[in-house]
């Protein structure tokens, strides 16, 4: 926590420190107009602004476990993931959103490796919620390595949350008026890589 603090105490002295930075906080300080809506994962490897480039007020982030959109419905639609996406979509008006999932992630894996989550059962109710649509337990097909079959299992998850997010109003409402985009996303934390689902090919293809 150290090195985060010294961070933290040092920060105002740098936007202060010239008028460009003072200038483009208070900017920020008016109000937002994001770029994107980017629905992640809560893995602390994966930062968005690091791969896109991003800077402060372009993303506005919804990060889960396994990068998650529960489905839509009255048991869900007052939670803090269906909160997001509707201010994000209704009221910060975001043309466009990414579902990002990513290699290694520890979600994906514990699912379609059948781990035991008796000693976290926060986490195994959320993923049985969340990701059934995953085989639990399945082994790799013949020829195909964990690493693989784990990262097919996370691009087929991506997915399923494109699927979920047009269940949403808000989001179904704007899709249809042509004022919004999805898009999936997979990034290999390994290499840094960024791949896209194509509707056409149904396959994820570098950007």
């Amino acid at each position: 926590m150290h090195s985060f603090i010294d961070h933290a105490r040092r920060f105002p002295g740098r936007i202060a420190a010239t008028g460009e930075e003072r200038e483009r906080f208070g900017r920020l300080a008016q109000g937002q107009s994001p770029e994107a809506l980017f629905i992640t994962c809560s893995d602390s490897r994966v930062i968005p602004s690091l791969f896109t480039g991003a800077e402060p007020g372009q993303l506005f982030e919804l990060r889960t476990a396994g990068n998650a959109v529960p489905d839509y419905g009255a048991a869900e639609s007052a939670s803090g993931e269906a909160a997001t996406i509707e201010y994000a979509v209704s009221v910060l008006r975001v043309p466009d959103i990414v579902v990002c999932g990513h290699s290694h992630c520890g979600a994906v894996r514990a699912r379609v490796h059948g781990d035991d989550l008796a000693a976290v059962p926060a986490v195994a109710g959320w993923l049985d919620r969340q990701l059934p649509h995953l085989p639990v337990g399945e082994a790799p097909a013949d020829g195909v390595d964990d690493a693989a079959h784990v990262a097919a299992s996370v691009q087929s998850h991506v997915k399923t949350q494109l699927e979920r997010l047009r269940q949403y109003p808000c989001v179904s409402e704007r899709l249809a008026a042509g004022e919004l985009r999805l898009h999936g996303w997979y990034y290999a934390i390994d290499t840094g890589l960024v791949m896209e689902h194509d509707a056409s090919a149904d396959a994820f293809l570098p950007l």
